[in-house]
C-alpha cells in the first residue's frame, strides 16, 4: 500500500537547534550503519524507516561505505526514498560521509579533494538525489592538508550538492583547525559526529566545550557502546551477541567482570527511573544541552520504538548523576 506519514509525527518528537545554525534536528536520529545493506531484508528496512518518520525522526544518517556491501545502504535507502518518501523530501535531513575505504587505489579513501568530491557524486547517484542536507568529512587525513579537505567541503556546498557540512571523528585540536578554515572559506561547519557514550567519554575533555563555544552541534554515534549499554549483557555474554563473534568492533576481551558490574549497577538506576538500561544511556547523553541529537541504529521496528521511549524521561536528579558518575569512574580507574 502507498505510504502516508502519520499526521501527528511532529508532536511526538523534540527538536533541537544545531549549534548556531538555522537547522533543527530531532533529539533521536536514525543511523543506517547496519541493517540497511544488501544482506538485509529490504521490507524490514522499509518498516524501520516508516516508523522513524511516523515518530518524528526527520534525520537519516548514512555514509558511502555503509552496507554491506559498501554503498548498498545508500542504494536501498534511495529506493525506499523514491517509493515511499519522495513527496516528503523537504521534510527530511539526509546526511552522508566520505573518509573510509570505499574503492581500490590511491583515490578511494581519506580526505583528498579528489576522493570527497567523487564519493559524494557516487552517493548522490546511489540515492537518486540532487543534494544531501549534510556532508561530512568522515575522519581526518594525516597525509592531506586540512586546507584541502575543508576546501573540498566548501566546494561541494558551492556546487549545490550539500546544504551544510560537518566533521566526524576529529579530535579537539584537529576540529579547532578545521572549524577555523571552514569559517574563513565562508562555509561554516554546523555539526560534529563523535563516538560518545557512557563508556566512551573523550569528548568531555575539551571537544564539547569547543563545539559549545563555536556554536556547533554535536551528534554522538554508538551511544549504546555497540550494545553493551542494553539488557543484552546483564547476565554475561550471550552466544548470539556481537561480542561473541570473532570479528567486529566489539570484542569479548573488552567485556570484563568490572564492565559487567558497571552495567548491572547502571541497570539498577534505570529500573528505579522506570526505564531500561538503553533508555538511561540515551537520556544521559541528551541531558547535555550541547548534544543536538543522538544517533541510534535499529535491526527491526520494535527496537527503534523501544529506543524512542528514552524521551519519556530525560531529566536526572543531582543524586542520580552523582551515582552514575561514581559507577563510571570506578570502571575507568
Amino acid at each position: 500500500m502507498p505510504y502516508t506519514a502519520h499526521s501527528s509525527r511532529y508532536q511526538q518528537m523534540e527538536y533541537r537547534r544545531c549549534g548556531n545554525s538555522g537547522l533543527k534536528l530531532p533529539a533521536i536520529s536514525l543511523g543506517l550503519w547496519h541493517n540497511f545493506g544488501d544482506v538485509d531484508v529490504l521490507e524490514n528496512s522499509r518498516a524501520i524507516l516508516r516508523l522513524a518518520f511516523d515518530s518524528g525522526i526527520t534525520h537519516f544518517d548514512l555514509a558511502n561505505n555503509y552496507g554491506p556491501p559498501p554503498g548498498s545502504a545508500e542504494e536501498n535507502f534511495g529506493r525506499i526514498l523514491k517509493e515511499d518518501f519522495s513527496s516528503y523530501r523537504d521534510e527530511l535531513i539526509i546526511s552522508s560521509k566520505a573518509g573510509y575505504l570505499m574503492w581500490p587505489g590511491p583515490y578511494g579513501e581519506w580526505g583528498s579533494r579528489k576522493y570527497l568530491v567523487s564519493s559524494l557524486d557516487q552517493s548522490l547517484k546511489r540515492m537518486k538525489l540532487d543534494y544531501v542536507d549534510i556532508f561530512y568529512s568522515h575522519r581526518p587525513d594525516p597525509d592531506t592538508p586540512l586546507e584541502e579537505t575543508m576546501g573540498a567541503l566548501d566546494h561541494i556546498v558551492r556546487q549545490g550538492k550539500a546544504l551544510y557540512v560537518g566533521i566526524s571523528n576529529y579530535k579537539t585540536e584537529e576540529a579547532t583547525k578545521a572549524l577555523e578554515i571552514l569559517r574563513s572559506l565562508g562555509t561554516p561547519c554546523i555539526i560534529h559526529q563523535p563516538k560518545y557514550s557512557m563508556f566512551e567519554r573523550w569528548v568531555e575533555d575539551s571537544l564539547l566545550d569547543l563545539l559549545n563555544k563555536e556554536g556547533i552541534g554535536c551528534i554522538p554515534f554508538s551511544p549504546l557502546a555497540q550494545g553493551l549499554l542494553t539488557d543484552k549483557y546483564l547476565k554475561g555474554i550471550p552466544s548470539d551477541s556481537r561480542a561473541a563473534k570473532p570479528h567486529g568492533f566489539l570484542q569479548q576481551s573488552q567485556i570484563t567482570e568490572g564492565t559487567l558490574d558497571q552495567i548491572r549497577k547502571l541497570n539498577e538506576i534505570a529500573i528505579r527511573r522506570g526505564q531500561k538500561l538503553a533508555h538511561l544511556a540515551l537520556a544521559w547523553l541528551l541531558k547535555d544541552v550541547r548534544v543536538t541529537s543522538v544517533l541510534v541504529g535499529a535491526s527491526k521496528p520494535e527496537q527503534l520504538a523501544d529506543s524512542l521511549k528514552c524521551l519519556e524521561n530525560t531529566a536526572f536528579s543531582a543524586e542520580e548523576l552523582t551515582e552514575i558518575e561514581n559507577i563510571l569512574k570506578a570502571g575507568s580507574s
